[in-house]
């Protein structure tokens, strides 16, 4: 079973990501609010996957990337944001992202993505 770590600063969004990972029988490990405490559980739980908001208090997605990327150069991590981020999205994948999904989350995508990076 793949082993999942959220990281949002919306509580609702990472609710909602999880009803999704644990409906197709994933289990979500961990959960973080910002880029620090992204960087922080992923050290404490080594996840198979990371699921990022790129926009989030303290430091963005971008820059958690690149932080967990330090630590496990082969952390597979998948990045959200909403329409219109393109440019924010191109960097994210250039800092080591292997996919990104976008808000509001539909179930097959999410899915797809992690199926696809595992």
């Amino acid at each position: 079973m793949a082993r999942i770590m959220i990281v949002d600063d919306a509580a609702f969004m990472r609710l909602s990501l999880k009803q999704i990972l644990t409906a197709n029988n994933l289990e979500v490990v961990a959960e973080a609010q910002t880029g620090k405490e992204a960087i922080y559980a992923y050290e404490i739980y080594r996840p198979d996957i990371v699921i990022m908001d790129i926009t989030m208090p303290d430091m963005d997605g971008i820059e958690a990337v690149k932080g967990i990327k330090e630590l496990d150069p082969k952390a597979k991590i998948i990045m959200c944001s909403a329409m219109g981020q393109q440019q924010m999205i191109i960097k994210a994948m250039e800092a080591g992202a292997i996919d990104f999904i976008v808000k509001p989350f539909h179930n097959n995508r999410v899915i797809g993505s992690v199926t696809n990076a595992l």
